[in-house]
């Protein structure tokens, strides 16, 4: 089953690094210097946290259209 989340991107002035965090999943983010790298780690961290999550819950997660989403395959 391919699942479609929504993540945010923020970019950290003073570090100059991007951060990515998923909205509704408590403690899904992660950082990189590129937007590309962050796109692989945003992924990794939601598989990790998809296999915690109970199908029903995950199935209430909301998706919006026109924000950075990842798809993976849970």
């Amino acid at each position: 089953m391919s699942t479609k989340i929504t993540y945010m991107i923020e970019k950290d002035v003073e570090s100059g690094k991007y951060i990515g965090s998923i909205p509704y999943i408590k403690g899904a983010h992660t950082y990189a210097d590129t937007i590309d790298e962050l796109k692989v780690r945003i992924k990794e961290v939601l598989e990790l946290c998809l296999k915690e999550i109970p199908q029903e819950e995950r199935e209430l997660l909301p998706e919006f259209e026109g924000i950075s989403q990842v798809e993976v395959v849970v």
